[in-house]
Parts: C-alpha cells; sequence; structure tokens
C-alpha cells in the first residue's frame, strides 16, 4: 500500500528519526531468527544454535573448567548440529518414531537416575533456565538419533570366528573375562615409621575385629565404625576387581575364597586389611538359560508408516491365532533377513544377546505360547517360544563375551567412519 502523507520540512526529519528509532528498538527486542546453516531438505536456526552454546556453556562452567572462545565454540557446536540434523533426517526418512508413552518412560528414567521424582526434575530444568517441553524435544532426538544408529552401524562391525578366538588366546583376552570378585575392606591404618607399640596395638585390634566377623558380626557396620579406608563409609565396598588388579597376597586367596569369606588381617604399606568377598562372576563354569524362539519383524520404511506397521503386525498375529502356519508367514513377511528364510527361528539362543525390549517379552511367554505384537528398536515384531533350555555354556558364554568386547571396540571406530561419511555425502551451506 502506497499511502501519500505530505510533511512540513520542520515536522519530517522529526518524525523520520522518531520510526528509526523505534524501528531500531523494535529491532533490539525482538532480533530476527535466521538460518545458519542449510542441511539437505532441512536447516538449523540461529536460536538454536544460541540455545545449545547456552547449554554447553553451563555443563562446560559446571565441571569448573575453562570456556573456549565463543566463537570457536559456536562453530563446534553447529557442527555438532549439523550432524544431528542429517541422522534426524534418516530417521524421518525411515520411519523412525518415538511415540509420547516411549518419551515419558525415557523422561522418567531420566529423573530417576538423578534420584528425583518427574516433578523435581521440571523444576531442576527451569532452574536451569530449561523449559520441560525443550527438554522433550532434545530427549525425543536423542532417541531417534541412537534407534538411527542401532540400525545403521550395527550393520557395519563384522566380527570374524578367528578374531574372538585370537582375543580368547590373547594375555588382554584373558584378563579381561577373567573372574571378577565383588570385594570389601577394613584397614587399620599404620603411619610411616611407626613404633613397634603403635603396630602392637594395631595387630591387636585387628585381630579382635577379624574375631568378632568369625563370631557373626556385620562386616559393613565394622567397617564404618573402625576402617580407615576411603570406603568406610560405603561399608567398605570397593567394587568389583580382578584377581590380577589386587595387591599381594590377595591376588593369590581371593580366587580360592567362597562367597561370604574374610581373610585374614594382612600387614600392607597403608596398615593391616581384611578383604571381604560379596560376590562373584565370571570365569569357570557357566549355566546358560537359553532360549528356542522364532518371530516376525516388520519395520517401518519411507513407503509404510509406524501405525501401518503396527496395523501389519497385528493382522499377522490374527492370522497366526486362527491357526496359519508360523514358519509360512515369517518367510512372506519378516523382513530380518537372518531368520525369515528359516521361517523366523532364532535356534537356540542366550537372552543377554537380544535387545531388552526383546528380550523381556520373551522372558514373559511361556514355552508354545505366542507373544502379542511388541516394538523394538529395529521394528514391529510378533515372536513365539518354541522351548527353553539351561546348558552349561561356559565355552559359548567366553566366546559370547569375546564377541560383545570386540563389537564395542569397533563401534566407536565404525561411528566415527559412518558419521564422516553421510557428513561428507549431505549438502551442507554454512550461512553463519
Amino acid at each position: 500500500m502506497n499511502v501519500k502523507i505530505k510533511l512540513s520540512d520542520c515536522v519530517r526529519p522529526l518524525l523520520l528519526g522518531a520510526l528509526f528509532l523505534g524501528a531500531a528498538a523494535q529491532a533490539e527486542v525482538q532480533p530476527l531468527n535466521r538460518v545458519v546453516a542449510i542441511v539437505d531438505s532441512d536447516v538449523v536456526m540461529q536460536s538454536q544454535l544460541v540455545a545449545r552454546v547456552r547449554e554447553v556453556q553451563q555443563t562446560i562452567a559446571k565441571r569448573g573448567a575453562s570456556l573456549p572462545p565463543e566463537d570457536v565454540l559456536s562453530q563446534q557446536v553447529l557442527e555438532r548440529l549439523i550432524i544431528e540434523n542429517i541422522q534426524l533426517q534418516i530417521g524421518d526418512r525411515s520411519g523412525i518414531r518415538i511415540t509420547d508413552e516411549e518419551l515419558n518412560q525415557a523422561l522418567a528414567s531420566i529423573a530417576q537416575r538423578n534420584s528425583m521424582s518427574l516433578e523435581q526434575f521440571r523444576a531442576a530444568l527451569v532452574q536451569d533456565g530449561l523449559s520441560y517441553a525443550d527438554a522433550r524435544d532434545q530427549v525425543r532426538r536423542e532417541m531417534v538419533i541412537s534407534r538411527v544408529r542401532q540400525r545403521r552401524v550395527a550393520e557395519r562391525i563384522q566380527v570374524t570366528d578367528q578374531e574372538v578366538q585370537n582375543f580368547l588366546a590373547s594375555d588382554l583376552g584373558k584378563m579381561q573375562l577373567s573372574e571378577e570378585f565383588r570385594l570389601a575392606n577394613i584397614l587399620i591404618p599404620l603411619s610411616d615409621g611407626s613404633s613397634p607399640q603403635a603396630i602392637q596395638a594395631a595387630e591387636r585390634q585387628v585381630k579382635e575385629l577379624h574375631q568378632q566377623l568369625r563370631e557373626g558380626a556385620d562386616f559393613a557396620q565394622m567397617a564404618v565404625t573402625h576402617s580407615a579406608s576411603e570406603t568406610a563409609l560405603e561399608g567398605g565396598e570397593m567394587g568389583w576387581r580382578k584377581a590380577a588388579q589386587m595387591p599381594p597376597p590377595f591376588d593369590a586367596m581371593i580366587g580360592a575364597m567362597s562367597v561370604g569369606d574374610v581373610t585374614e588381617p594382612m600387614r600392607t604399606p597403608g596398615g593391616f586389611i581384611m578383604l571381604k568377598l560379596l560376590e562373584k562372576r565370571g570365569g569357570g563354569t557357566q549355566v546358560l538359560e537359553e532360549v528356542n524362539v522364532r518371530h516376525i519383524l516388520i519395520k517401518p520404511s519411507e513407503i509404510r508408516s509406524e501405525a501401518e506397521t503396527k496395523r501389519l503386525v497385528e493382522r499377522l498375529h490374527e492370522r497366526l491365532l486362527a491357526g496359519e502356519d508360523f514358519s509360512e508367514l515369517a518367510k512372506s513377511f519378516s523382513e530380518d533377513p537372518g531368520s525369515a528364510l528359516n521361517g523366523g527361528s532364532l535356534d537356540w539362543i542366550d537372552p543377554s544377546a537380544l535387545v531388552p525390549e526383546f528380550r523381556d517379552v520373551m522372558s514373559n511367554t511361556a514355552s508354545g505360547e505366542l507373544s502379542k505384537p511388541f516394538k523394538s528398536p529395529y521394528g514391529w515384531h510378533v515372536l513365539q517360544v518354541v522351548g527353553r533350555r539351561a546348558s552349561d555354556g561356559s565355552a559359548q558364554f567366553r566366546e559370547q563375551q569375546a564377541l560383545t568386547v570386540l563389537r564395542n571396540r569397533k563401534y566407536d571406530e565404525e561411528l566415527q567412519a559412518w558419521l564422516r561419511q553421510i557428513r561428507d555425502e549431505a549438502y551442507v551451506e554454512i550461512k553463519l
């Protein structure tokens, strides 16, 4: 609209000046958001960058570390946002969706890990200058990215049987897979240059404590009351240790101890020490609970939404309940390439090798029974438990442990390689 207003020569400069100042003030109060990077079919906005930089600055400040220059930090944060954006677009194209129920459970778990209720967690976010809505959005984004990585990175990792055997035969493998012990200690201290009288007094005290323990005294309570160890207030608990991590003579003793045993008092440079074996794991014979299970997996995709995927699995579930053959339906519909041709059979499998969502449903399904449709990071499933058995899986257990160690070791390498690949393949134009 073009409105012509005749202004006197004396009024016009004042009015124009006022309009200019008003516009400048308004621009200062309400700065326009702008695009700082174009990423394929999406963008990163300046508001996102500013908010994330503020979060990172707060995190660094809480650790007591010095902040890098803001321009350097902004560049690093922008690159992180670009990588996240690429992964979110991959997740969107792959049909990965996070339901409100899953998101609520994740937020409740975060609050619980921080020893808070959900309301306390909300209040803590506000105190840190963050809104609950922003926190939900960030957690949702992280869950999508996690699932994208599970699908795209996991399939790149290959561990050969020879690598497993080489690892088991190596000194490092023997060390990492050796038996572990959860221990607690009581320390009666001695300083350097202690007099013979002080040594005798400490020895008498530790022998008296050892006698009380043999008569049934509570080790944790005795540690809190008498021990000078740094873990005394935790009942002397030291956590999990391997025998090779213990100083002599304890390294040679604990392997022969039974759970609940307490060592004789031993003189060390720091004083007299007693150890109690609270628990042991690994090494030796392992009794495995194996499950023979078969499943049908249907994945969301660019042409099939999450809701459509769920409806398809529910229809297959109805057909199975009506008596159709599981094996034939799995061969026709299942999108798990490793089991579909075998009628969906995963054969006898250790439950610990499965994702928690699958494992939990399987553990609550009786032998011969069919589960209800359920979701995992890989898609929607319906499973049937064919049978269960207990077996001596010492060799298998060690191989599975070695496989897990090697896969975890390769995961970080593969993840970084994959992130570089998707970054190189994406169209990115930085406007900052």
